[in-house]
């Protein structure tokens, strides 16, 4: 039983640094079988196709950050506190799992309808959480715009991007990345400029 979950678990590392490196189109379950030393059968048994793969990937990358996020709004903070957590939160997750993250920022298209379907539900879930807290600033008269749906997508946007550019090394270390992009969106969402306390 042990071989059969290490074989599994090696599998699922093995197809998300080669998805992550070469993009999903551009990686062949004989690609992952070859740099595992195994039968494409095994990965057939595990994860029924390539796209099954993919699928247990976003799951399992999602799931961590579904639910960080979701304690996040459920802390008894101010309203701006608790967005710039928000915030933090989401782009330190999105580190920890950037392999994972970036397979699905840049090969979303090659879901299928059922890897589609989940794909919307974990965004749906994360757009709440931050129509949740976007609405208790609104409320508390801290922001006021004509579409808090279309700041959220902003947010986002600015959070998924630098998937793309982020290098680990590169000149800043990631804690200073993650507060300069935490403070590009704080200063965007209230308007302010200079560092952003608290």
């Amino acid at each position: 039983m042990g071989n059969i979950d290490t074989t599994k678990d090696g599998i699922f590392k093995t197809a998300i640094s080669l998805f992550s490196a070469k993009g999903f189109r551009g990686t062949s379950i004989r690609d992952i079988a070859n740099e595992m030393n195994i039968s494409i059968s095994n990965i057939y048994h595990h994860f029924g196709n390539k796209e099954g793969l993919l699928i247990a990937i976003l799951e399992h990358s999602a799931a961590p950050l579904v639910d960080h996020l979701k304690r996040v709004v459920r802390l008894d903070l101010p309203p701006k506190k608790k967005f710039k957590k928000l915030v933090e939160t989401h782009i330190q997750l999105s580190a920890t799992y950037t392999q994972e993250t970036k397979i699905f920022f840049l090969d979303e298209e090659h879901l299928s309808e059922e890897g589609d379907k989940i794909n919307r539900n974990i965004q749906r879930e994360i757009y709440g959480f931050y129509m949740t807290v976007l609405k208790e600033l609104e409320q508390a008269g801290l922001i006021q715009y004509r579409s808090i749906r279309i700041l959220a997508f902003n947010i986002f946007g600015v959070i998924n991007w630098q998937l793309r550019w982020y290098r680990s090394d590169g000149r800043f270390s990631f804690d200073e990345v993650v507060d300069e992009i935490v403070s590009f969106i704080m200063n965007g969402v209230f308007g302010k400029a200079g560092p952003i306390e608290g």
